[in-house]
């Protein structure tokens, strides 16, 4: 039997109902981005108010590294040599603190947004890899602050040329901005790895990636880390090769944390089948 064709009017009246949801979904998006826009403002703010205490805070790995290499550390010495560059380090460490500062919120906006989306137990399902990704990342930071700049800092302050006995005194002092771009840098790549365990337990749950298929990878995930810590990190084999280690580490975390996955799906099919065998029987 052939639909009888709408008229003018219910074409209108259907184009106007359909359009009611994608309204809401814009003005709750709308509002969402406010939310998460403002807070970064804020800690934007706050950040920028307390740049150079919060520099001074970031060169401390820097300390540590020149007595590690027998200097006086109570002298660390930073230059800037363009009139603007200390300003607008502070703008970058302001924005690179604010988004750090303000991730929380802004992750909550964006499960608030998805959220009505998802299913319970999607929702449960998600949940704690959205509460695990900043504690991973914050992880990784850490890694960063309180091993691995000393590291790359004393690697650095290793090639100077100092004393009496030298005919050529070449000294290290780091520009601000440059220093903020390798924190920055080592920070973000490492937070970016640590994060590895959650995007692949993530897939592995949805069914895109499986244990066997990342244990069977494990070579090629050893090749592509050592790039990633090449393209990632300074020229220096020190943060290179610290960079590649943990991804190895985190990548035997991942397929440890799928098999869990994989075993936790199959004990569910296995007491679904049971039940509808048991509702079939009655």
């Amino acid at each position: 039997m052939s639909k009888k064709p709408l008229t003018k009017v219910e074409e209108e009246a259907e184009i106007e109902s359909s359009s009611a949801p994608l309204m809401t979904h814009l003005i709750e998006l709308r509002t969402r981005l406010i939310w998460a826009i403002g807070g970064f403002f804020v800690a934007f703010l706050v950040c920028f108010f307390f740049a150079k205490q919060l520099f001074n805070l970031l060169v401390i790995p820097f300390q540590w590294a020149t007595a590690w290499a027998g200097l006086d550390a109570s002298k660390v010495d930073l230059i800037y040599t363009a009139p603007q560059e200390f300003f607008f380090t502070q703008i970058k460490l302001g924005a690179f603190g604010g988004m750090i500062l303000a991730f929380p919120l802004i992750a909550t906006q964006i499960y608030r947004f998805i959220a009505p989306g998802l299913y319970r137990n999607e929702r449960g399902a998600f949940l704690p890899f959205l509460i695990a990704s900043p504690i991973l990342f914050l992880l990784g930071g850490a890694l960063v602050y309180f091993f691995f700049t000393p590291m790359v800092m004393w690697f650095f302050l290793s090639m100077q040329q100092v004393g009496p006995d030298n005919e050529v005194q070449i000294s290290l002092l780091p520009r601000v901005s440059e220093y903020l771009g390798l924190i920055m840098t080592l920070i973000f790549s490492f937070g970016l790895v640590f994060q590895l365990p959650v995007v692949t337990t993530l897939m592995a749950r949805v069914g895109l990636l499986s244990a066997q298929g990342l244990a069977d990878k494990r070579k090629w995930a050893i090749v592509i880390a050592f790039i990633v810590a090449a393209v990632l990190t300074p020229p220096d084999p020190v943060s290179q090769i610290g960079l590649a280690l943990p991804t190895i580490i985190l990548y035997e975390v991942s397929i440890w944390l799928a098999r869990r996955v994989e075993k936790q799906r199959a004990v569910a099919e296995a007491e679904r089948e049971a039940e509808t065998e048991a509702a079939a029987a009655e």
